[in-house]
């Protein structure tokens, strides 16, 4: 079973969107995919129409490894694809994950863990005990990037975080909300490509068929597969598939 992370500093990036349509192209792609969302806000959750709740002994149990997860984790409308879902209990998996071991989050999947080809968490913006334990449980993070100077400046402070705590976790940014009209986001792309060489090549375009998954409460490529998102993350995931073989 492999482990991802969609995962950056800084909000408000596609980080939520892009975990969404990224789980639902592998599961389209033949892979079992457990989607976990592990932000109390709990948008991955409502664009896949489930509850904000962890059945089966709630977070406190899920942290300690006693809760039931074929109650907790949940189908959804996307074959191959199903949900652990966020709850405003996850609030609390701060609190709960700072005296807990390294790779706590792989561990307590450890019953389902033949049941899945792949684990995508969608992560909350911060760096913290949880953060840790993201970084020392998956694979890679997946970064999503806004090309503008700030955005740049949260993936070195992550990068610098990763260092300091001697954290030997790959980070593989990629572009989204990109519009090639603005020479900043030009530039930054750019750059970007020249500063980190393991950046994921696919640009995810500031598109309308992205912003409309909120009303549709789905991933692009169910209604709008064939729009600019739509096949900027069906590129990006086979992208992904290639580095992950």
């Amino acid at each position: 079973m492999q482990m991802l992370a969609l995962y950056s500093i800084k909000g408000g990036v596609g980080k939520t969107a892009s975990a969404v349509n990224l789980a639902a192209e592998a599961a389209r792609d033949g892979k079992r995919v457990l989607l976990w969302d592990i932000d109390p806000q709990a948008a991955t959750t409502f664009y896949l129409r489930s509850k904000p709740k962890v059945r089966g002994g709630g977070v406190d149990k899920l942290v300690k490894g006693k809760a039931d997860l074929d109650r907790a984790i949940r189908e959804t409308d996307i074959e191959g694809l199903d949900l652990l879902p966020a709850a405003l209990g996850s609030r609390d998996l701060e609190a709960s994950m700072e005296t807990r071991k390294p790779s706590r989050l792989r561990k307590i999947l450890k019953p389902v863990m033949n049941s899945y080809d792949l684990v995508i968490l969608d992560c909350p913006p911060s760096l913290s005990a949880l953060a840790d334990q993201i970084f020392s449980s998956v694979d890679a993070l997946l970064v999503p990037v806004v090309p503008t100077t700030l955005s740049l400046r949260t993936l070195e402070q992550l990068d610098g975080h990763l260092d300091a705590v001697e954290q030997a976790c790959p980070i593989w940014p990629f572009i989204t909300l990109a519009d090639r009209r603005k020479t900043l986001h030009r530039e930054v792309m750019e750059s970007l490509s020249e500063r980190w060489p393991r950046r994921l090549s696919t640009t995810v375009p500031n598109a309308s068929a992205v912003e409309r998954m909120g009303v549709e409460r789905a991933p692009v490529g169910q209604f709008a597969r064939s729009s600019p998102g739509g096949r900027a993350y069906a590129a990006l995931w086979r992208e992904i598939a290639q580095r992950l073989q």
